[in-house]
């Protein structure tokens, strides 16, 4: 994919924002905004991998990966540069690991106006650093994704949630053979069995859990980390992820907490580095 013409677009002075559908946040407001390619170049379904413009909506490569029994574990709606940018994997990312594991090349455009790839387009790549994991969760603010490859994943057969009370998530937990997600709020647990409809039939009775509709809703106040143990000493209204640690809450997270992690100072002093002028996204939060 040549991204001449998205490099020109981007250019070499001034403030610049990118956006995609607006669904993980819009674009920085009061500066120019450009739009990376999107499409689908290739799929290799022996490689199970893929290569796509980063404009691309993720519900187009999951449509386009029904064909080939694949999908990719990048979470349901909006671009794949947007999904890759933000860096949230989403509530499977128990079974089917991080977002950053689905990048393996990013060709980017960087607060010079130089195409810059990163990465390789296998899977099993290894030299060099690792900057396609830098890119992800940047937000756009180290470079801008022009086009990416990306790792797909078997479809599983059959996706089913199930639910039961739990005062105490880890007992059902550790019953659990490699479940995709695990949602607790405290009180009652939901568990996504995938793989083949008699297994996970037979897993589910195991564990007395009731088959129901899907997910509850998960509050949308803040998005905290912590420890994986630490969730059962959360207060408050929330969901947590269990065997990951995510932990989404009613109440919103103090920006005081937030900037002072060290993950954010790090990301700032990154961002220094990779843009000193401040061109990329200025002003996007990086805590």
């Amino acid at each position: 994919m040549d991204l001449t013409a998205f490099a020109e677009e981007v250019g070499t002075t001034g403030p610049v924002t990118i956006t995609g559908l607006g669904t993980r946040g819009g674009p920085v407001a009061d500066v120019r905004v450009v739009q990376p390619p999107a499409g689908i170049e290739w799929i290799q379904p022996d490689e199970m991998t893929m290569r796509c413009g980063a404009g691309t909506p993720v519900d187009d490569i999951d449509a386009a990966l029904i064909t080939h029994g694949q999908c990719v574990a990048l979470p349901p709606g909006g671009t794949v540069g947007g999904a890759l940018s933000v860096g949230r994997s989403g509530i499977r990312r128990l079974g089917y690991g991080p977002v950053r594991d689905v990048l393996l090349q990013a060709c980017y455009v960087s607060d010079t106006g130089e195409v810059v790839q990163a990465g390789g387009p296998t899977v099993k790549n290894v030299s060099g650093f690792d900057l396609c994991r830098l890119l992800v969760g940047s937000r756009g603010t180290l470079g801008f994704l022009g086009d990416v490859i990306i790792r797909t994943r078997p479809r599983p057969r059959q996706s089913v949630w199930f639910t039961i009370d739990a005062a105490d998530p880890f007992p059902v937990f550790a019953q659990l053979y490699r479940p995709t997600s695990v949602l607790w709020n405290g009180a009652r647990l939901w568990a996504l069995l995938e793989g083949h409809a008699e297994d996970v039939a037979a897993q589910a009775a195991a564990s007395s859990l009731e088959q129901c509709d899907g997910p509850p809703e998960l509050p949308t106040g803040s998005r905290r980390v912590v420890a994986p143990a630490e969730i059962t000493s959360q207060s408050g209204t929330y969901v947590a992820e269990v065997g990951v640690g995510v932990v989404h809450h009613a109440e919103p997270q103090s920006a005081a907490a937030r900037s002072e992690s060290s993950v954010t100072k790090l990301a700032r002093r990154v961002k220094a580095e990779f843009d000193p002028e401040g061109r990329l996204n200025p002003g996007v939060d990086l805590a």
